[in-house]
């Protein structure tokens, strides 16, 4: 038998079956059984990767049919750039050519991304050092390099492709770029508007055509996510003002020839303002219709909301689950008035069959135990589907920290129309945590922080931690270990042992130091699911180090109690935390309250404190703030109270414009080069009243980690033996910055103080980082 070869080259597979036909006539050979196959022309690519494709074996029957099968299997791992077949008698040889291999990925350029995000982008499309090298996937590179620059709003970006071969069948690829410059947003127009002036819709969005602060914000950078967001914001606006018929006619984004300056023209089409004239409901309602009616938040005679009809069907949707009606069918159907301008509302229900959950299964813990889930569990097993207890039961698991996402999807077993499989599928995030961070503040000058935490040790949800905090005037080392599930019912345990010393805020010219080792253990007992009481006992040990500058109160107290004095404080805690957020808060409400009450050792003492923070969002840009701290302090059983539990005021967290922690009592020092000079000790109550109001920073757009605030603040601290009278309060009012910055949150205040008495240290400008308030 003469040989005989099929082959193809340079064909796309979109092509490959039609090529096939076509050769076969010309090529075809008798069926005949194979007694050996051949592999010619490999360089890289293992013999075994061929064979594996290959549809027939040594021994099978071969015919044209499978050979145009090898032919597309071969050109389907896409390691070859030509595949032939030879027939040799009653040997079969595959003839392949390599396609040449990518040696390295190499940009030169480029100064708007690193290079590693660019290689990120181009490996997921399947372009990387080690895979073969396409022609037609080095076209769609360049295109994925020229959209990672349109994303950041450079659409004049040039990118050109060199591919340069290399030894043993492989190409270097270098992406030559010219960036160009940044295309603004010039011009942003409104066109439609009757109700609302342009101004006060263009302040909706996050596009802007920029200001001064717009290189920290890029705001007036062009991005269509960004113009669909800020389109969604202006379709809320109307339709929760009652333009129920609001619509967005067209969007035109236009750029400059030299691809510079853009500009936005939104059409919209305002339509009639409408009110809700009824709200009806209809359909099956449990009997329970009065409890639906409630959850009603459309009222008639009010403009129409569209939050609140989702709203109002939600909360219909929620309340049949959480009765067990897991799949229940609320809608609302409108009936509108053009004449009048009135809407009217029918809600209809069919909450269908009560199910209950059969099963729960937990996906995605690789290394958390599937205990310390299911003990987040509100909902149970074999239990009426609740979803308010699903929702819990989420919430619950998403607070432990560990996860970066939770969800819950429930699907109907099969066969059984009364039972529901509920998964709860989690992500993994690392939860070990070695820190090392300075600080500097003009109280605590400069501080280093340094920590290594681990919040879900071995899986089991318990927290390790030992952290290092040292600054001028504080320092600390403290071991901490929590136990959130010391009992079944979720009762925790937390276990520290510190050593902290201290020195008064304000310089003396002494060295004299406090210094405090001891151990404590606490328990948090949850009362509710929103609310934990916690219970500790603790020992410490307080030695008054004496040197210079010692004021005569320390001296007083070393004389009682000797330089070193000791403690078993109890303590009782509380706190509720409803904000939105922990660093930029714009409404909610925080609650703390803290109590110790000093029961052996040396000193008998109660010390409590209560902190109240509320945030009340006026505008989408602007926030009034409130924050009320109180403390009070008394000795007990005819002993003083310990002077090294004291409170301080003054300063940043206080009543800014006032030297940190220069408010209330004094004592003079007994010796040394500052002898008869009154330095500040703190008293055993304290107040502190603060207001703010928190705006955008001009420039910045809806940033909120970029933000400036005005303030007012009143507050002091008073001594046993004073009178605590609101005449001798201090009060300021200023202006402020705060930042969420790379190295934590930053604040800036300037404080004019409005009410102060002679002798006040006063200190205008005051920042520091990690300020709360």
């Amino acid at each position: 038998m003469k040989k005989k070869s099929i082959g193809l080259r340079g064909l796309t597979l979109s092509a490959l079956a039609t090529a096939l036909l076509s050769a076969l006539p010309a090529w075809a050979v008798d069926p005949f059984t194979l007694r050996d196959i051949r592999v010619e022309g490999l360089q890289r690519v293992e013999a075994g990767t061929v064979f594996a494709s290959l549809p027939f074996r040594i021994g099978d029957q071969y015919n044209d049919d499978k050979g145009s099968t090898a032919i597309r299997s071969l050109f389907g791992l896409g390691l070859f750039s030509d595949v032939r077949l030879q027939v040799n008698g009653d040997v079969l040889v595959v003839i392949v050519e390599e396609r040449p291999t990518v040696a390295d990925v190499s940009f030169s350029g480029i100064k708007e991304f690193e290079d590693e995000a660019l290689k990120k982008a181009l490996r997921d499309i399947g372009l990387t050092e080690g895979r073969p090298f396409d022609k037609a996937l080095a076209d769609r590179a360049e295109q994925e390099l020229k959209r990672q620059y349109i994303n950041r709003s450079m659409y004049a970006a040039q990118v050109v492709t060199t591919v340069t071969p290399g030894e043993r069948n492989r190409v270097n690829l270098n992406f030559s770029v010219v960036e160009g410059d940044v295309a603004k947003i010039r011009e942003i127009r409104i066109v439609g508007n009757q109700a609302f002036s342009e101004s006060t819709l263009r302040n909706l969005f996050d596009l802007d055509t920029g200001g001064w602060l717009s290189w920290y914000t890029k705001s007036d950078r062009y991005s269509r996510a960004k113009l669909n967001a800020d389109i969604e914001t202006l379709r809320s606006y109307y339709l929760t003002r009652g333009y129920l018929e609001f619509r967005i006619e067209s969007t035109q984004v236009a750029i400059s020839p030299e691809k510079e300056d853009m500009s936005i023209t939104i059409n919209i089409s305002e339509g009639n303002r409408y009110v809700v004239k009824s709200v009806a409901l209809e359909g099956e309602y449990l009997g329970k219709e009065e409890e639906f009616k409630s959850l009603v938040t459309l009222r008639a005679g009010e403009a129409y909301n569209a939050e609140d009809e989702a709203s109002t069907v939600k909360a219909f949707t929620d309340y049949f689950g959480a009765f067990g009606y897991a799949f229940a069918q609320v809608e609302a159907t409108r009936d509108i008035d053009r004449v009048n301008k009135q809407v009217s509302f029918v809600l209809r229900s069919q909450p269908a069959r009560r199910v209950y959950v059969r099963r729960i299964n937990v996906e995605g813990n690789n290394r958390t135990r599937d205990e310390v889930i299911r003990r987040e569990f509100r909902q149970l097993e074999s239990a009426w589907y609740d979803s308010d207890r699903i929702r819990l039961s989420r919430d619950r698991v998403d607070r432990l920290g560990f996860f970066t996402a939770v969800e819950v999807d429930t699907q109907p077993v099969p066969g059984t129309p009364d039972q529901v499989d509920m998964t709860i599928s989690v992500v993994e995030k690392p939860t070990g945590n070695l820190s090392l961070g300075a600080g500097y503040s003009q109280a605590e000058q400069l501080s280093i922080i340094a920590g290594i935490r681990q919040e879900n040790v071995f899986g089991s949800g318990n927290y390790l931690g030992l952290d290092i905090n040292t600054s001028k005037f504080n320092r600390q080392l403290v071991l901490s270990t929590v136990d959130p599930y010391f009992t079944p019912d979720g009762v925790s345990r937390s276990f520290d042992a510190y050593y902290r010393t201290t020195t008064p805020y304000t310089e003396q010219g002494g060295d004299y130091r406090l210094v405090t080792p001891g151990v404590s253990v606490k328990f948090g007992v949850p009362f509710t699911e929103q609310d934990t009481v916690f219970f500790g006992i603790g020992a410490e040990q307080t030695r008054i180090e004496p040197g210079n500058g010692l004021p005569q109160a320390y001296q007083q107290y070393s004389d009682t109690f000797g330089e070193s004095s000791t403690s078993v404080p109890l303590t009782v805690g509380w706190s509720r935390d409803g904000r939105d957020s922990a660093l930029v808060p714009t409404q909610g409400r925080l609650q703390r309250f803290n109590t110790e009450l000093g029961v052996g050792g040396d000193t008998r003492y109660l010390k409590a404190n209560y902190q109240l923070q509320q945030y009340f969002p006026l505008t989408k840009q602007y926030t009034l703030a409130f924050n009320t701290e109180l403390g009070y302090g008394k000795g007990l059983g005819g002993k003083p109270y310990p002077i090294f539990k004291n409170f301080y005021g003054g300063g940043l967290g206080s009543v800014r414009g006032f030297d940190q922690g220069t408010l209330g009592p004094t004592s003079p020092i007994l010796s040394g080069t500052s002898a008869g000079q009154l330095v500040n000790i703190g008293g055993n109550r304290s107040i502190a009243l603060n207001a703010e109001f928190i705006a955008p920073f001009p420039g910045a757009g809806n940033d909120r980690t970029l933000r400036m605030f005005g303030f007012v603040d009143v507050g002091n601290v008073f001594g046993e033996q004073e009178k605590l009278s609101f005449s001798q309060l201090r009060a300021s009012v200023g202006v402020g910055l705060s930042w969420i910055s790379p190295v934590g949150p930053l604040r800036f205040a300037i404080a004019n103080p409005i009410r102060k008495f002679s002798g006040d240290r006063i200190q205008k400008f005051q920042f520091q980082i990690g300020t709360s308030f």
